[in-house]
């Protein structure tokens, strides 16, 4: 009987030692995501006169019109201000969201190029050409924001500049292939890991 009584506690302390284990899992999994849906919720504050949301691909677009000369990432006088007035709006978004230790960001600013069967580098090397035109073009647009004092704290966020050239999800297509010369903007929490709390 004291044998039996004995292994009936060892499994009940075995079987509560377990089940605190998975609550505190959960309760960390639970921290994450209302830190993913807090973020979610600040970004939204990005749609309006500059941005708009993609639900469908999850991202941010930069809804300016931009255009490029043919194989130019030079960024045009006219488009400028604009620009410069995105940035500032998406500075000030990301920066007022609000600081948790362990909790960084990449935010991924993705250049885009569009298909033009009249330029005859499209045909010959358009792989290589439209991943180099897209990321200097997305390179070029940070270059402006930092020149104009749009600067992200190191600390916080770690910038990504990437071009996906004629390629990547959520291209236009047809009568709208030349839209592709746009930017996107992705924020993407890293949020590392969050530690459980005593439970009281």
């Amino acid at each position: 009987m004291t044998a039996l009584f004995i292994v009936m506690l060892v499994l009940f302390v075995l079987s509560y030692k377990l089940f605190q284990d998975k609550q505190s899992e959960l309760l960390v999994q639970v921290a994450q995501l209302r830190k993913i849906q807090e973020i979610e919720l600040a970004l939204k504050g990005l749609e309006g006169k500059y941005f708009r949301f993609d639900p469908v691909n999850k991202r941010h677009e930069l809804k300016v019109d931009i255009t490029f000369d043919k194989d130019s990432w030079v960024i045009k006088e006219k488009d400028k201000e604009v620009l410069y007035q995105a940035g500032l709006t998406l500075k000030k978004i990301i920066e007022d969201i609000k600081e948790d230790q362990g909790v960084k960001y990449l935010v991924i600013i993705e250049g885009m190029a569009a298909r033009d069967p009249y330029n005859p580098r499209f045909h010959v090397d358009k792989r290589d050409y439209g991943y180099q035109l897209s990321y200097n073009r997305a390179l070029a647009l940070l270059n402006f924001w930092q020149a104009r004092n749009i600067q992200f704290n190191p600390n916080r966020f770690e910038i990504i500049i990437a071009g996906s050239g004629f390629y990547g999800t959520g291209r236009y297509t047809g009568k709208r292939e030349y839209s592709n010369k746009r930017f996107l903007i992705q924020v993407i929490p890293k949020i590392g890991k969050i530690e459980k709390t005593e439970q009281s």
